[in-house]
């Protein structure tokens, strides 16, 4: 069966806490959500592209230095779907493991993951935060290494063009996708 939100949550509740993370499985939850809509997924497709993006760090608070290591057994023993368990594998590919992502939902994991935090990080820093954040911002941030220097600038490369799009457009797919989130990762306008 595949994965809902609810259970998403219910299995990530078991193994992370830390605010950052949430916050992260979040923002990753809405670019997903907006590359299924992107690419032409039904309604209850598109929850399920937003679950898988939501678990897709499940084990990182846990075993940082093992991430995906353990994934792939413990989610089987949950009952996951083992298409959701390789979607959440290959977001580790070329960093640690060797699972080429080969489908749409797969490919824009990818994308999101790295995408996804120098986005956040550029609408952080603005007053208005995300509510009016343009994809040129962002490129203008993605441009200087410093800024949030944690974001791998090659990955997001290869995420872009996994997913067939060029930078500006797939930031903007994650910036229409994180919006309605604003709320729960500290994005809405500073009053």
């Amino acid at each position: 069966m595949k994965l809902t939100l609810s259970r998403a949550k219910e299995l990530l509740s078991t193994t992370t806490t830390a605010s950052h993370l949430i916050v992260h499985a979040t923002n990753v939850r809405g670019c997903m959500e907006a590359f299924a809509r992107h690419f032409g997924q039904t309604p209850e497709e598109i929850e399920h592209w937003g679950a898988v993006g939501f678990l897709h760090d499940y084990d990182y608070e846990r075993l940082p230095e093992e991430h995906l290591k353990h994934t792939e057994s413990e989610l089987l023993a949950e009952g996951v779907d083992a298409a959701d368990i390789r979607a959440i594998m290959s977001h580790g590919w070329s960093i640690v493991n060797d699972i080429k992502p080969t489908t749409d939902l797969e490919k824009s994991l990818y994308c999101a993951d790295e995408l996804s935090g120098i986005v956040w990080a550029t609408a952080l820093m603005r007053p208005t935060g995300i509510s009016d954040l343009e994809p040129k911002s962002v490129v203008k941030k993605f441009k200087d290494k410093k800024f949030a220097a944690g974001c791998n600038r090659d990955i997001i490369r290869l995420g872009t063009e996994l997913v067939g799009l060029d930078l500006p457009t797939a930031i903007a797919i994650c910036i229409d996708g994180m919006k309605p989130y604003a709320g729960e990762t500290g994005l809405l306008p500073k009053s």
